[in-house]
């Protein structure tokens, strides 16, 4: 993976995307895919679609990733000039404080601010011990009254997200920054589509990659996308839960960062076409592309709402693994993305006609 393609994975981490608010992130990927893709459509909720053009029309491949990354939404502004928020996406209390993130306003452009509350120094001891939750906090962006922040062109409903800048770590083996869930996704697809069109890799289909909205808050932009394509099967990208961390249960999440790319058995959300799953795994098997299976009992992806599409779509989950996410910073392994592109290279190969048929033949 060269530095150009690593600007691609730069500029999609660090760009302003919560769930509504898109619109930055989608215009990064459609700077970089209109130079290749032989079509591309946006949806009216904002999701991005760019199709290359194979040796036949059906099946339609569809590989979706959701732009959004989890954020917040200003929900009122204190007469002391400090914003209190609503979280948009899941967050946990104890990575909040203390971070840096942006606001965005519509009329004085970006403001940055800290997430913060009441100081330990004016706390009782019993007060010190009790976890600080998200509607204890707020947003401090200098302001000192109401007034001020309003002269500021802050507003309720203004988006927020964090600061934090990529960067590339150990020798070029690591990648570190926010908003990997899921723009890691994007720019696997990105780079895959990219390959095969400008390689002049044969397929004997149609391939559509999608950069989706509002995942984060309920699949939404998944649900749009997967009726305005109608494909035939669906690779979803999604980052995977690294369980090489102090403290998770390898039961609990069994992917590890470094050891390949996961193939999600099961969610919350959806069970996978079983023939799918099987092909995924015998071709990453005679490619030699190292996988892992994964499981998430809770949770969900744009395949729980893209395999119940119209008649049903056989789908299946491949994941990054990642370290830390659904926190301002996150963490994963170069080799494990390019992993990812190499598959759904190889997948993009061998999803033909009659393959597809055999997903659903009884």
């Amino acid at each position: 993976m060269d530095q150009d393609e690593l600007k691609i994975l730069k500029e999609l981490s660090e760009s302003f995307g919560p769930p509504g608010f898109e619109r930055e992130t989608a215009s990064i990927v459609k700077k970089y895919v209109k130079d290749f893709a032989d079509e591309i459509t946006i949806d009216k909720l904002g999701s991005v679609m760019f199709k290359i053009k194979g040796t036949a029309e059906k099946p339609v491949i569809l590989i979706p990733a959701h732009s959004d990354e989890i954020g917040f939404v200003v929900s009122g502004i204190h007469k002391s000039g400090f914003l209190t928020f609503n979280t948009l996406g899941g967050w946990f209390d104890q990575v909040l404080l203390a971070q840096r993130v942006m606001v965005r306003t519509t009329r004085k452009g970006d403001r940055l601010g800290v997430i913060t509350s009441v100081p330990p120094h004016v706390l009782t001891p019993e007060e010190r011990k009790i976890l600080v939750t998200k509607d204890k906090m707020f947003i401090d962006v200098g302001c000192t009254s109401k007034e001020d922040a309003e002269k500021d062109g802050i507003r309720i409903g203004d988006p927020v997200v964090p600061v934090s800048p990529f960067s590339v770590i150990r020798d070029g083996k690591i990648v570190v920054g926010k908003a990997f869930d899921d723009r890691l996704g994007i720019f696997a697809a990105i780079l895959a589509l990219k390959r095969v069109k400008e390689q002049g890799i044969d397929h004997p289909n149609t391939v559509v990659g999608a950069a989706t909205t509002q995942e984060e808050v309920g699949l939404r932009g998944a649900k749009t996308t997967a009726y305005s394509v109608d494909p035939d099967v669906a690779f979803c990208l999604e980052i995977d839960i690294s369980s090489d961390v102090p403290g998770v249960e390898e039961h609990r999440a069994p992917s590890k960062m470094g050891e390949g790319i996961t193939i999600l058995t099961h969610d919350g959300s959806m069970i996978p076409n079983q023939p799918l799953k099987e092909f995924v795994i015998t071709v990453a098997e005679e490619a030699n592309i190292k996988y892992q299976l994964s499981a998430m009992p809770q949770g969900g992806t744009d395949a729980g709402a893209i395999h119940i599409s119209r008649v049903g779509v056989p789908s299946i989950v491949l994941g990054i693994p990642t370290r830390h996410i659904h926190s301002h910073v996150s963490m994963t392994s170069i080799e494990d993305i390019e992993r990812m592109i190499n598959l759904l290279i190889e997948l993009i190969k061998r999803t033909d006609k009659e393959t597809v048929t055999s997903f659903t033949s009884i």
